[in-house]
């Protein structure tokens, strides 16, 4: 393959990496909507769908949130009969978050569908190819999470004023 070709190849990898961001984005608002939360509600609703009960301790640095935000989002949510907060078996001082089944079946009915039609179209690659793919989602991921760090250290446009 000659150099101009591997370097336009590059970029349309670049390009279709950026327009996927965008679909993930722009679906993730409408579903936020469709749910009545704002996007850190929903990651949150993400992150215990998952199917762990967390603590409010994992889920504030998960989401980027202090803990007076954690516990406005939680009561929010809990309002809504999205999630439930319960001792924590092991430790009583401590309270676990779950998503509730209700929850869990809206999240699902509009995730799942997604999950479904991308396995389906990921049986046609090879084992050779689905790891190429890991590493590369793989690397951009901890990528932005790298930078992550430097865009919340930046100064705010309020902070700036």
């Amino acid at each position: 393959m000659s150099r101009e070709s591997l370097e336009a190849l590059r970029q349309t990898v670049g390009e279709e990496t950026q327009a996927l961001q965008s679909a993930v984005d722009a679906f993730d608002e409408a579903a936020a909507g469709a749910l009545g939360v704002n996007r850190t509600d929903l990651r949150c609703l993400e992150a215990l769908s998952q199917g762990e009960r967390l603590t409010p301790g994992v889920l504030g640095p998960a989401l980027g949130l202090t803990t007076g935000s954690v516990t406005a989002m939680l009561d929010r949510l809990e309002r809504l009969g999205y999630v439930t907060r319960s001792p924590d078996p092991s430790d009583r001082r401590k309270v676990v978050v779950g998503i509730t089944e209700e929850a869990a079946g809206k999240v699902w009915d509009l995730y799942g569908p997604i999950a479904a039609a991308g396995d389906a179209f990921m049986k046609e690659y090879t084992a050779a190819e689905l790891t190429v793919l890991a590493g590369y989602l793989r690397r951009s991921r901890e990528l932005y999470e790298h930078h992550l760090t430097r865009a919340r250290a930046m100064p705010t446009a309020a902070k700036r004023r």
